[in-house]
């Protein structure tokens, strides 16, 4: 490896690793801002949150990627011109694709390295985030009482406390509880009525060392229970009642354990999320597809098949045509047969017409259903096709990307993370909004599937060659006295035109 080739690394990796972990720690903060509710109420521990953080992290190195790429390539060769390094190559004999054969070699390997990890690691690291973000966004939330509120998410139990006291942290006896009445539904449901109300001047609230149970610890108070006539029960009632009898049984130190079985999170099979499509690889995606079309077709011939009962009749081409012979009319004569047979006529009518109705609209909802479900099926095949197409796209990006970036670099000459940034936060806006633009073409159906997945790289690849070929002549495309001239001259030629037209003389 040659000095130029070390120097033009050098200045390349820096600001790529920089870019790239801000670039993940920006679509880290993006997802928890999104589901910060979610976590928030949830009581997660330092390893599953740690855990999603890392899933999603994997999931947004391909994006990353061709922004890194972007803003590092940039960077790098808009320091070199800025510092005139760029200059004294080109007077040394060495050319702008010379000098940019390190970097692009680079970009080539990191594209390979994109592929292979959309089509290796990402559908992994989709199954594990979003099957353990699932499981986040179902688990039940934390216990948490507010005062003057009931609290009904432990199972058969209904919480309320006047006033809460926030117990210290090194504290284990937990919160302080002023005034607690706790509804204690019956074991056969809520619906059949509260049984059991415990009130209690003042208790204590806190869980075990393995947090799997829940201790109210109440001071001064009764416990007032309910039982059926039918129910046999040895306690002394305070008094007759119809259909039942009240015990109350009144304490002063009295310990309430209740289960945090449903609390917490419970893991789901992630089996049950194999079946989208950013859980495949390319090999799985193309056996899908394939899957999918040869059902698509078995299903559209069974419409036409399913659909011959809605008819009634059904007429045959004959293949040597009838001998039709006109028949004589015959003159008829005027009575009250006529009225009759013609009120039987018209009877005869109203009934098929009715009947025609009715199983045209029998035929209509049928074929409208099917539509409708051919529909969805095709919109099926699109989204696995686009998933596919996405395997290669999304490594293509990131070689675009480079082209866009060591040119603009070359041009702009300007370093630093001013305006490169600038500049790369705009090509990068573009391409984003040109793949959700494809991507939403494709899904619909409105363009071919693999046109609206390679839209954004069909559009940035030949800016990309443009501005290559302008920064290999030198071109000031970026500077302002070009513009300024470039106007100044304009002007001159319509006041010249204008004196054509006109024979004014020509002003001094």
């Amino acid at each position: 490896m040659k000095k130029i080739d070390k120097l033009v690394l050098g200045s390349f990796w820096g600001p790529f690793i920089l870019t790239l972990g801000v670039v993940i720690f920006i679509f880290l903060m993006r997802l928890l801002m999104f589901y910060i509710d979610e976590f928030v109420s949830k009581d997660l521990d330092i390893a599953t949150f740690g855990r999603l953080l890392f899933y999603f992290a994997l999931l947004t190195i391909p994006t990353a990627l061709p922004l890194a790429v972007l803003l590092s390539s940039l960077m790098t060769f808009g320091n070199l011109g800025e510092f005139f390094e760029l200059t004294a190559m080109k007077s040394a004999g060495i050319s702008l694709t010379r000098a940019m054969r390190p970097l692009l070699i680079t970009a080539l390997f990191i594209s390979f390295f994109s592929f292979w990890f959309n089509n290796n690691v990402s559908p992994w690291a989709n199954l594990k985030g979003y099957s353990l973000l699932y499981d986040i966004k179902t688990a039940k939330a934390t216990l948490n009482l507010k005062e003057g509120i009931f609290y009904n998410d432990l199972p058969g139990y209904s919480i309320k406390v006047d006033t809460k006291v926030k117990a210290a942290e090194e504290s284990t006896t937990g919160d302080l509880l002023k005034g607690l009445i706790i509804y204690k539904h019956a074991t056969n449901g809520v619906e059949s009525g509260n049984r059991e109300i415990i009130l209690a001047d003042s208790g204590r609230m806190y869980t075990d060392k393995d947090r799997t149970y829940l201790v109210f610890e109440l001071f001064n108070g009764n416990d007032y229970q309910e039982y059926s006539s039918n129910s046999t029960v040895s306690y002394a009632s305070n008094g007759p009642n119809q259909g039942g009898q009240f015990v109350r049984n009144g304490f002063k130190d009295y310990r309430l354990v209740i289960s945090l079985e449903s609390f917490g999170i419970k893991r789901t099979d992630e089996n049950q999320f194999e079946y989208h499509e950013f859980m495949k690889n390319l090999g799985e995606l193309t056996t899908l597809t394939d899957s999918l079309k040869k059902d698509y077709v078995k299903t559209s011939e069974n419409v036409s098949t399913t659909s011959r009962q809605y008819y009634t009749y059904q007429f045959k081409a004959s293949t040597t045509p009838p001998v039709v012979t006109p028949a004589q009319p015959k003159p008829l004569k005027d009575g009250k047969w006529v009225d009759s047979l013609l009120a039987k006529k018209s009877a005869l009518q109203s009934a098929g017409s009715q009947m025609a109705l009715g199983q045209a609209q029998n035929i209509l909802s049928y074929a409208s259903s099917n539509v409708t479900y051919l529909n969805d099926k095709e919109k099926n095949i699109w989204r696995y096709q686009l998933e596919t197409q996405h395997k290669f796209t999304q490594s293509v990006s990131v070689f675009v990307m480079f082209l866009i970036g060591a040119s603009m670099g070359a041009i702009i000459k300007k370093g630093g993370f001013g305006l490169p940034v600038l500049v790369s936060i705009i090509f990068f806006i573009l391409l984003y909004v040109l793949t959700l633009t494809g991507d939403k073409y494709a899904k619909d159906g409105l363009v071919w599937v693999p046109l609206g997945a390679w839209m954004a790289n069909l559009v940035l690849f030949p800016v990309g060659l443009f501005l290559m070929q302008r920064a290999r002549h030198d071109s000031r495309l970026f500077d302002k006295d070009v513009y300024v001239i470039a106007w100044q001259r304009l002007k001159q030629r319509w006041q010249a035109y204008r004196q054509r037209s006109t024979g004014e003389p020509a002003s001094v």
